[in-house]
């Protein structure tokens, strides 16, 4: 089993790089999650799963080891490849998964390309106990607790800003700075939105 990948990035793509280890390079999927957290250094290291098929042998590659074990937990559900899987980390990020899985947003894993509403509920059931053992994510439930952000969303929600737009943003900034009150989240999600 390949886990990781440590060498030089030879060639760039949304969907895929290729990483040169010691002279062999190595072609590897990865979700646009990935893809904006790779940066223009040229030695990378990237966290990897190795699908082996009949006719084909594929690697996946990560940014985080958290991204790879959301991967593998979704590509354990019936239904679900690993390219839809890859293509719900392209259209959520890991964190974003985490959350509509524990909440049970069945809206928000339905609206991935190629989940029917039968596969978001087979989500939903059998990942609710297993996603919050995912190492890296302990922190990302007090988020949602989190009143300040409720109050702000409430706030942006009144000004006509979709929900789930204003979420993504809200949780960038809480990132970046926690202490934040709710004015400033106000002012600052005005400013991306």
């Amino acid at each position: 089993m390949i886990t990781q990948l440590h060498g030089r990035l030879i060639e760039k793509n949304p969907t895929y790089v290729v990483i040169d280890c010691h002279g062999v390079g190595y072609e590897v999927n990865i979700s646009l999650h990935t893809y904006g957290q790779i940066g223009s250094d040229e030695n990378i290291r990237l966290h990897t799963h190795l699908q082996i098929r009949e006719d084909a042998h594929t690697l996946y590659g990560f940014y985080q080891p958290m991204e790879r074990s959301i991967f593998r937990l979704l590509i354990s559900i019936s239904g679900i490849g690993a390219n839809i899987a890859r293509t719900m980390l392209s259209s959520m990020t890991p964190v974003e998964i985490q959350q509509a899985i524990v909440h049970e947003d069945l809206a928000a894993i339905k609206a991935v390309k190629g989940i029917g509403l039968k596969t978001a509920q087979r989500v939903l059931i059998e990942l609710k106990d297993k996603i919050q053992n995912v190492a890296g994510m302990d922190e990302i439930p007090a988020l949602k607790n989190n009143t300040i952000k409720e109050e702000t969303l409430s706030a942006l929600e009144v000004l006509g800003y979709p929900r789930r737009q204003a979420e993504k943003v809200i949780d960038n900034i809480i990132q970046s700075a926690p202490e934040s009150s709710v004015e400033e989240l106000i002012k600052q999600a005005l400013n991306k939105l």
